[in-house]
């Protein structure tokens, strides 16, 4: 890995470390909703044994346990050691036997070939370095056959966007990459990420989508949200003497997005995309 990846990944993982506390945990389903949409689409059967890539606190983890039951496996892996932690604790707190989280790198996880049936991710390819690569070496740990399902960001909301555009003149480049963000790149389109999978061996490409509203109950709890995922480090960027004015002026921007009901509602597309692992 070149040392600006390194740095990068670095940078990812101490972030997330920092919001795990928070992360999924403020009162807006929304990782979870979205993970329980990507597990729906990979359709997991009892007995199965699942990798979930990036597994965070668990969004995908506990739906694919439950899919698989008792007779199946599932193992998740994590780059961020705070997440781990939150995932195992959860893990023994449900009593799940069939359940192993492990502090490993998302893209190139040290697993036996061939060792499950089905690999889940959500949210996480495109914050590799190498997406292809790390495409490539999940499709390794399939059966012949098994299946893939990423989930990654489609249409979003144009008043969301309008909120994040706030943050714009602050940010760093590996902030503004297109790649990440969705903005340009395969990443940018169904077509772009089903392209990514096709050249990495995967068949049988297809996409799915699934609309995901957040509610908020005022500003306040949309900027507690802000705060609770990987958007903090767009929040770090800003210069502290100047963090307070742009709350203010983001709160007002957000002041005019209530409804009639009080309530922020903002929404985003969710694309899924799965494939299979030649036979």
């Amino acid at each position: 890995m070149e040392p600006a990846d390194s740095a990068r990944s670095a940078g990812v993982v101490a972030i997330f470390d920092r919001v795990a506390d928070t992360y999924d945990n403020v009162g807006v389903p929304w990782f979870a909703p979205i993970a329980e949409g990507l597990v729906r689409e990979l359709a997991p059967r009892p007995g199965e044994r699942a990798l979930d890539v990036g597994c965070g606190r668990g969004a995908a983890l506990f739906p694919l346990a439950e899919a698989v039951g008792p007779t199946g496996s599932v193992t998740g892996v994590d780059l961020a050691p705070r997440m781990v932690a939150a995932a195992r604790a959860e893990v023994a707190r449900r009593g799940l036997a069939q359940v192993d989280v492990r502090l490993m790198d998302a893209a190139a996880p040290d697993l036996p070939a061939a060792g499950y049936d089905l690999v889940a991710s959500s949210l996480v390819v495109f914050f590799l370095p190498d997406p292809a690569a790390a495409l490539r070496a999940w499709r390794e740990l399939l059966v012949p056959g098994g299946r893939l399902g990423i989930a990654t960001f489609g249409d979003q909301d144009p008043r969301w966007q309008q909120l994040d555009a706030f943050f714009r003149p602050y940010l760093p480049p590996h902030l503004l990459d297109a790649r990440t963000s969705g903005a340009a790149g395969p990443f940018a389109s169904d077509a772009g990420v089903e392209e990514l999978l096709t050249a990495a061996g995967y068949t049988r490409v297809r996409t799915a989508a699934l609309d995901v509203e957040a509610v908020f109950t005022d500003p306040e709890h949309w900027h507690a949200f802000s705060l609770s995922h990987g958007q903090r480090a767009m929040w770090e960027a800003v210069p502290e003497r100047e963090r307070a004015t742009l709350r203010a002026t983001m709160t007002g921007f957000a002041e005019g997005l209530r409804g009639d009901d009080g309530t922020i509602r903002l929404t985003q597309r969710m694309r899924y995309t799965l494939a299979e692992r030649p036979a």
